[in-house]
């Protein structure tokens, strides 16, 4: 029949907008690789392969012999990550349940500071924790310590609010129908919900900061990062390659024991 309309998926206005909308994201790209390139010196790029392929030659074989004084660094920097991760855990806690919409005793004015906490420490990488921190403590292990712990509240902090908002309110209510007090009611109605993910979290934070605190030392806060970057300083590549193998195999076994002890308690 003539005049029928035509059922078309998208109509034309629709089309219209989504060409200009990949328009703007194209010229979106161009001025941004325009901003990002313009400090650019080409030649060094061109060049790149034949410096990375002259480095990974001296950097081959790892130097082994350097192995045992790595042992004491190593040691250092995963009790960095460890006393880095429990400081946060205690200070992450506390913020948590006041960032938490059913446990915030206030949650007009402590819920937005302790959002505002988390969404701080969240926002500011550790290594620059630790360039804060070197600069007011000096060089050494306790900067990096408390760097990975300031890091540490944001992620713990998140994840424990979300897992503290997702508990069961009939669980929670059946407790408060005996009479039990608000500190009875988080012992046995929120907290028996919330911590074996609790668990899961803090061993998958120390997964993490045990990467990080291997890199501390390039700003001054010991442990393996403060080898590498001697090594890196003296162009004593095989030394960085045999650097590099620890940090992976320790790496590497931090990951096994996060996901064991994970699948273990969720």
């Amino acid at each position: 029949m003539t005049g029928d309309r035509i059922w078309t998926w998208r109509t034309p206005r629709h089309r219209l907008l989504i060409w200009a909308g990949w328009m703007g994201l194209v010229a979106l790209f161009v001025w941004c690789w325009g901003v990002m390139t313009k400090g650019t010196i080409w030649a060094f790029v061109w060049d790149a392969p034949a410096q990375a392929a002259d480095i990974g030659g001296r950097m081959v074989p790892p130097a082994f012999g350097y192995l045992p004084d790595l042992m004491v660094p190593l040691w250092d920097t995963l009790n960095m990550a460890t006393l880095g991760t429990m400081l946060g855990v205690v200070m992450a806690v506390p913020v948590a349940w006041l960032a938490a919409r059913n446990t915030s005793p206030s949650p007009r004015l402590l819920r937005p500071l302790a959002m505002f906490v988390i969404v701080g420490s969240r926002s500011i990488n550790a290594l620059i924790w630790a360039l804060l921190l070197v600069a007011i403590l000096g060089p050494g292990l306790l900067a990096g310590i408390i760097a990975i712990a300031l890091r540490s509240i944001g992620f713990i902090g998140k994840l424990l609010y979300e897992a503290i908002e997702e508990t069961d309110p009939r669980q929670i209510e059946a407790v408060v129908a005996t009479g039990a007090s608000p500190a009875q009611v988080l012992s046995y109605g929120i907290v028996p919900q919330v911590l074996p993910t609790f668990w899961g979290i803090a061993v998958f934070r120390w997964d993490i900061n045990i990467r990080e605190s291997a890199i501390l030392g390039l700003v001054g806060a010991g442990g393996l990062g403060l080898k590498l970057q001697a090594s890196l300083n003296t162009l004593a590549w095989p030394q960085v390659t045999m650097i590099l193998i620890v940090i992976l195999g320790t790496v590497i076994v931090s990951e096994w024991i996060s996901g064991t002890v994970r699948r273990a308690l969720i």
